[in-house]
């Protein structure tokens, strides 16, 4: 993300952003909002000013937006930024962010220090916002199951490496758990991509990750094994080393 944002430069490799590579090219820039999770404000500086020096930086900034998000949030904009608590600072981050309206905006764990409805808070303006004002939005995130309903695309990273990339949908219809007899698993996961499995007795429970037609799940039910959705977070789990434990959840 901060090579994308140009705060960065690359060791190797190429980066390109609307076309154009983004290191101090003033015009892919300026259609970037980069929102990290330590926060990017100067610590003396007033709320107010903070949201109004954004304002001069992004083109498209909706000042009502942030003005309501301000009030919806409750926040004193007269506290400088060092003595808000970790909730509100990012509750700053998320205003600037939503806020910038920027083509291509990014949000790095925004919502640390936010309890539940704080960040529930967050998706339902973040899909409020979008709706109205498409543009692409890219969230990192380890809240997998909280945002997975936010999500039209997915990479899973894990220790440096892209471990899956695609359409969330197309993924979610491959990513299954089947549990049941050993000796009628086995025919069926030999030409399946196997995750993790665990023996519990004379049963077995896998995960899956490929395809399956209606046909295969239609036998695999009449053979009396159970299929069962893998949530995103215990497929990212289970894509990144996690094993399966008794009654088709997961564990890292």
């Amino acid at each position: 993300m901060n090579l994308i944002a140009s705060q960065m430069f690359p060791s190797n490799g190429e980066i390109k952003v609307f076309g154009k590579a983004p290191y101090e090219n003033r015009d892919v820039l300026k259609d970037i909002c980069l929102i990290k999770e330590s926060g990017t404000f100067i610590k003396d500086i007033k709320v107010k000013d903070a949201l109004y020096i954004a304002s001069l930086f992004y083109q498209n900034w909706d000042k009502n937006l942030a003005k309501k998000l301000v009030e919806d949030f409750e926040l004193d904009t007269e506290k400088t930024f060092k003595s808000l608590s970790l909730g509100m600072k990012s509750q700053v981050s998320i205003i600037v962010g939503l806020s910038s309206r920027a083509p291509l905006t990014i949000f790095d764990e925004p919502y640390i220090g936010l309890d539940a409805p704080g960040r529930q808070f967050f998706y339902d303006s973040l899909i409020e916002d979008y709706s109205e004002n498409p543009r692409t939005i890219i969230i990192s995130t380890h809240l997998i199951d909280e945002v997975s309903n936010l999500l039209e695309e997915v990479i899973i990273l894990h220790k440096g490496e892209v471990r899956l990339t695609g359409n969330i949908d197309d993924i979610r219809e491959k990513a299954f758990y089947l549990n049941g007899s050993k000796e009628k698993m086995q025919a069926y996961l030999q030409n399946k991509n196997v995750l993790a499995g665990e023996n519990i007795g004379n049963n077995m429970v896998a995960a899956v990750f490929d395809n399956i037609t209606s046909n295969e799940k239609t036998a695999m039910e009449s053979d009396g094994l159970n299929i069962k959705s893998i949530s995103l977070q215990q497929l990212f789990i289970n894509l990144t080393g996690g094993k399966i434990i008794k009654g088709g959840g997961s564990n890292e």
